[in-house]
């Protein structure tokens, strides 16, 4: 192998590619380092945004002894954890901040049908009376429940109570040993068992 041979003039040798930035960077804060310091490491609890700059070695050495909570009690390090869920701002309890509610323009304020009416005329009424109390909403009966509520001869509206006491009226009068084992019978026990069972699953009673 010659070593004055004229291929060894063309290669070519990557360069560095952090060279000019570790040229640029500010030297590791680390004691004795001479070393270029391209990481960053925080300084700590109550200087957040403020960093030392270290080299790769001593910025791996400082993260493994850093504590964030050093020199704090166990109760402070909980209570900093519990405010952190809301991000350590104020909360209340529901309906504790009395002192927003007690103001006297809040209704104006809030978003709605009741702060709306305050602020809008409606001479002819076309949203309804603003302080008449909402209507319950009815429930749509599917056709498996309304076919349920047939069978035990109760209309759409029926009460959880009403039905439990239909329910019991109808299973004495049709229990196998109040009517001499009637085939007929049977068969209208079984279905007011399953109609029952079907409202109830429904949330009906």
């Amino acid at each position: 192998m010659k070593l004055d041979s004229k291929y060894f003039d063309r290669i070519r040798v990557r360069p560095d590619p952090d060279a000019e930035l570790k040229s640029r960077a500010p030297r590791c804060q680390w004691d004795g380092c001479a070393e270029a310091g391209l990481h960053r490491a925080p300084v700590g609890r109550m200087r957040e945004g403020e960093y030392f700059r270290f080299c790769l070695d001593h910025v791996r050495q400082y993260n493994k002894g850093y504590n964030y909570f050093s020199g704090l009690a166990d109760t402070e390090i909980a209570r900093f954890q519990k405010e952190a869920l809301t991000g350590h701002r104020p909360t209340w309890a529901m309906g504790g901040n009395s002192q927003a509610r007690s103001s006297p323009d809040f209704a104006d304020k809030r978003s709605g049908r009741a702060g709306y009416y305050k602020r809008v005329r409606d001479p002819f009424n076309l949203f309804g009376d603003a302080e008449a109390p909402p209507r319950p909403r009815q429930r749509k009966v599917k056709p498996l429940e309304a076919r349920a509520l047939e069978t035990l001869g109760l209309d759409q509206n029926a009460a959880g109570a009403d039905i439990k006491a239909r329910y019991k009226e109808l299973v004495k009068r049709h229990h196998p040993d109040a009517n001499g084992g009637d085939r007929g019978s049977e068969d209208r026990f079984r279905d007011v068992i399953q109609a029952y069972r079907v409202l109830k699953q429904s949330g009906f009673c």
